[in-house]
């Protein structure tokens, strides 16, 4: 009986093992940064609505013409909520009308889901204001996720820069390299060089450009590196040299954001376990005793009666 039991335990941890790493190969095969390029080569132009297409003209989309005869909203909401948009990676003409539109549908389904359910009519109201507000905390999460990815790969991008200007690039073809090599690994850093050469190209200054790109991400490192790239260029300085001392800097600012991300873990770990762990321990742990401790008190009671 027992070497049954050692057989089966061992095909159940050989089963186990088996799945868990078919289906972490399978993950893993999918984000692999060859399958990522052989997707973006096959997708089609224009496919997504909200993401521009990469080139120096973008066609009217009639979804989007429709829906701005529709929603009621003034140039300079328009302009405003274009730019939030722009800073969390959606440059189509059609983004802004589309997030209108998401705001609309998404304050009348909550109102009138809350309402079927059974709340009265102030909660439906609030629910309708939560349902408006709900795309604009969305948009601010994705901006801040994106400033994120492109503050933590912008070391990564200097160094590239660095390599292409050492081995006589210019600056205009290191940056148009870069954004075509770093739109895999970093997609929101590949996308920005893109437009900067996009706008190099359709003859805006290099200077402009760069303070483009500077106003668009709302990172204070891109701030930092662009005001660095705009001086040597004006000063006629080394600028290899310049984004070495800045990639060094940015990198160590990196890791010092890492440390304290993971100090900052052990503080944080302690809601999980007061409200997840310490119930489950205490309640196998003191179960049985309590359950002893209740059944002999009301055995003693029983026999004091």
């Amino acid at each position: 009986m027992t070497g049954e039991f050692v057989v089966s335990l061992i095909a159940l941890f050989v089963s186990v093992a088996v799945v868990a790493g078919t289906l972490a190969t399978l993950v893993l095969r999918r984000h692999a940064p060859e399958r990522k390029r052989l997707r973006a080569l096959a997708q089609p132009a224009g496919e997504r609505l909200w993401r521009e297409p990469r080139s120096l003209t973008d066609a009217p989309n009639p979804l989007a013409e429709r829906i701005s005869r529709i929603v009621p909203r003034s140039a300079e909401r328009m302009s405003e909520m274009r730019q939030r948009l722009v800073t969390a990676g959606y440059r189509s003409h059609a983004s802004p009308v589309l997030f209108a539109a998401s705001q609309i549908v998404s304050s009348i389904a909550i109102g009138m889901v809350v309402l079927a359910i059974g709340g009265n009519v102030p909660v439906a109201l609030l629910s309708v204001i939560a349902g408006f507000l709900l795309p604009g905390f969305w948009l601010s999460r994705q901006i801040k996720k994106r400033g994120r990815a492109i503050q933590n790969g912008l070391p990564d991008v200097l160094d590239l820069l660095i390599i292409c200007l050492e081995s006589g690039c210019s600056l205009d073809q290191a940056v148009l390299k870069s954004g075509e090599e770093l739109a895999v690994a970093y997609r929101a850093i590949g996308d920005e060089l893109t437009v900067v050469t996009n706008e190099i190209r359709a003859g805006t200054a290099r200077s402009e450009a760069l303070t483009h790109f500077a106003d668009r991400t709302r990172v204070e490192d891109v701030r930092s590196v662009v005001a660095m790239l705009v001086q040597t260029d004006r000063y006629g300085t080394s600028v290899a040299h310049a984004l070495r001392v800045h990639a060094d800097l940015l990198r160590s600012r990196r890791r010092q954001r890492a440390e304290e991300r993971a100090a900052k873990a052990s503080v944080k770990l302690v809601f999980p376990l007061v409200f997840c762990l310490f119930p489950a321990f205490y309640l196998i742990a003191l179960g049985p005793a309590l359950l002893q401790v209740v059944h002999v008190f009301f055995s003693a009671v029983a026999n004091f009666e």
